[in-house]
């Protein structure tokens, strides 16, 4: 039961915080209260403060006006280890991992436990790694480097981490935005688990449905100023949005309309052979076809092949691949990316700083990198051609800069998404593959991404979504696709898909 006893001392104040940068101000007189057995939303559009202030919770900024309170005393950690030494632990959106230790060293950085001779107990460590990862149902040797695990995964791992030590306040930004439906609860019935034993819990997530089910109380940030807070049961979906984002926002899901009848791909008895078993397939025997101007959605509990379909598709893995892939009903060979993008093919990855943005690089040479051969001459790069593509899609996906000359890193994550999404649209692609879209991006920004795949569907585009979220399914796509351990095992029209037949669906391989 949530705690509404005001007569109970919260574990964690904040105290008319504000942080500033340059004269700047991210955050401005924040009163904040966490109690404990309790979980306590954070929520707000990016850029509305919320990581800066748990950033001052957690000891990585240390310099703010205001005061932060532990069980009553004013306490300025100095560093995050310091924090946790405290209680004060944090799980990081952007994973805080080294990609190249294995999943044991990275949850026992910082924290090895020795035997009796002062030496590593690489023994207990590796028990108690298994053992976290178990109660995740993450069933991956612990000995696994990093940078083998999918994003979701690798997000497990983390939260695993943040298990391992004695926490009085857990904070947990974005834990959810890379794991699949069926991972989300198992994270709640842990989140259950710590609220029983007395944790409090700093809850950040852009998704209310979440907000709605595990939280107590809520407090809205924006532009750097506290909105409104209250209890979560007293609010609705509406309230919350209006609070975040300053306005309404428009119906952003498509409208039913009649699709092409042209099919501009079509993928016939498509295999992804797994590169570690090859007696296991990541994608199974999958057919579908997508036509013109159609937005068709696929889903699927995490490791079900939805990613890998991509991949597949886009000549990630050809050694491993096999199948038949038509473009405009002529079969195409498609063996390296380059044969994709020569085909029409144009693929949004899931992990867009990994994969989709030179971050240290700015907004022009990012929305030119896949596209370069249209702005060269003689092997040299045409500047003026190079600056008018870029503000050409700034201007189309509305991207907020303050420059074309802008750092990548240093835009919010929907507006780093669209620098994504411009630099293959710069290719002029016929077909366009978006893996997770939206991910870890607000409600605001969700929108317009929205707002764009219809537009680029509606101009004759044939889109791909995958996406963990299912009203997200639901609200772009034309048709479903349901796969299940690398099947498929359903496809559905949008006026026949629910939620419920869709997660049948997912977690019912076919024989």
């Amino acid at each position: 039961m949530e705690n509404q006893n005001s007569y109970i001392a919260p574990v964690l104040e904040v105290r008319n915080v504000s942080k500033d940068f340059s004269g700047i101000y991210a955050l401005k007189n924040i009163d904040l209260e966490i109690f404990p057995g309790e979980v306590t939303a954070i929520i707000g559009e990016n850029g509305a403060g919320k990581s800066t202030l748990m950033k001052i919770i957690s000891g990585v900024y240390t310099e703010y006006e205001g005061d932060v309170l532990l069980n009553g005393e004013k306490v300025n950690f100095k560093n995050p280890k310091e924090a946790s030494e405290h209680g004060v632990i944090i799980i990081h959106q952007e994973l805080n991992l080294i990609p190249y230790l294995s999943i044991t060293e990275n949850l026992f950085l910082g924290n090895e436990l020795l035997n009796r001779m002062g030496l590593l107990d690489s023994p207990k460590m590796a028990k108690k790694a298994k053992e976290l990862l178990s109660r995740l149902h993450l069933d991956i040797n612990p000995d696994t480097t990093l940078n083998q695990l999918r994003v979701g995964q690798q997000q497990l791992v983390e939260i695993a981490k943040a298990l391992l030590l004695e926490s009085r306040v857990l904070i947990m930004d974005e834990p959810t935005s890379a794991i699949s439906d069926q991972e989300v609860r198992i994270l709640f019935q842990i989140i259950n688990d710590l609220k029983a034993k007395g944790v409090a819990i700093v809850y950040i997530s852009h998704k209310l449905n979440e907000v709605f089910e595990i939280a107590g109380r809520f407090t809205v940030l924006r532009d750097g100023a506290k909105i409104g807070a209250g209890n979560v049961r007293e609010t609705s979906h509406d309230q919350l949005i209006q609070m975040m984002v300053g306005r309404n926002l428009a119906d952003s899901f498509r409208k039913v309309h009649n699709l092409h009848q042209k099919e501009v791909l079509r993928i016939e008895n498509l295999c992804f052979r797994n590169p570690g078993n090859k007696n296991d397939y990541l994608v199974n025997d999958v057919s579908f076809s997508l036509k013109q101007g159609e937005v068709l959605g696929i889903c699927g509990l995490m490791g079900a092949g939805r990613t890998e379909i991509l991949e597949a598709i886009f000549g990630l893995y050809p050694a491993y691949v096999s199948g038949k892939i038509f473009i405009d009903g002529v079969e195409k060979q498609i063996r390296k990316v380059t044969d994709a993008i020569e085909a029409g093919i144009a693929l949004v990855p899931e992990d867009r700083k990994l994969q989709g943005l030179i971050l240290n690089m700015d907004v022009t040479r990012n929305t030119s990198l896949a596209s370069l051969d249209k702005i060269s001459k003689f092997n040299f790069i045409l500047k003026k051609k190079e600056e008018e593509l870029s503000l050409r899609f700034i201007r189309k996906l509305n991207t907020q800069v303050s420059s074309p000359k802008m750092e990548v890193q240093k835009l919010s994550g929907g507006n780093q998404q669209k620098v994504v999404i411009a630099k293959w649209l710069a290719t002029n692609p016929k077909i366009l593959l978006l893996d997770e879209p939206t991910r870890g991006i607000d409600v605001g920004a969700k929108a317009e991404i929205y707002k764009v795949i219809i537009e680029l569907a509606e101009n004759g585009m044939g889109i791909i979504v995958v996406s963990s979220e299912l009203p997200e399914i639901l609200a772009v796509s034309d048709n479903i696709l349901v796969l299940s351990e690398s099947k498929l095992t359903a496809k559905l029209s949008r006026t026949e898909a629910t939620e419920e037949i869709i997660m049948k669906a997912a977690l019912c391989a076919k024989e």
